[in-house]
Parts: C-alpha cells; sequence; structure tokens
C-alpha cells in the first residue's frame, strides 16, 4: 500500500505518513526563506514508529520533486516490510 502523506505543519513545508510500524517525513529545504535551510530540494527520511531513534536520511535525498521523495519513501517502506 503506498505511503498518504499529509501536511503535518501548516506554514513550514512538512509532511508525514506513516504505516507498517514506520513513519516517514519529507521537508523542503532551501538556502534562504521559511522553514528548514540547506540544500534545495526535498529531503525524505523514514525511522521506526514505536522507538526512540533518530531519523534516517533516505539515499538520493534532496529530491528535485515531491514526486521523487515520495516515491523514494515507499520504496524503503517495500523493503523494510520484506524484511519484517
Amino acid at each position: 500500500m503506498a505511503l498518504q502523506f499529509h501536511r503535518a505543519v501548516e506554514h513550514i513545508e512538512i509532511w508525514s505518513a506513516s504505516s507498517d510500524h514506520f513513519s516517514f517525513v519529507i521537508t523542503y529545504d532551501s538556502p534562504t526563506g521559511p522553514g528548514f535551510h540547506g540544500r534545495p530540494g526535498y529531503l525524505a527520511s523514514w525511522r521506526p514508529l514505536h522507538q526512540s531513534r533518530g531519523a534516517i536520511k533516505i539515499g538520493g535525498s534532496p529530491f528535485e520533486t515531491f514526486c521523487e521523495a515520495e516515491a523514494a519513501c515507499n520504496f524503503i517502506l517495500k523493503h523494510l516490510t520484506k524484511q519484517n
């Protein structure tokens, strides 16, 4: 099942989704402006839902488009759920 991302914070570009005991977050970073500062693009990360662990950046981040970041999250979810 594909992740269903929703906007997590109203005035900052942060989206989140969860499925099968994993949480995923996509943020938009830019060198200037509101929100997170860094290389421009969509940064994707994941972590186990019920563990106190830091997030793990998804390889390839930052992505040029939200769709690319979303596809990477779905790919990682498929990989993680095959392992369990």
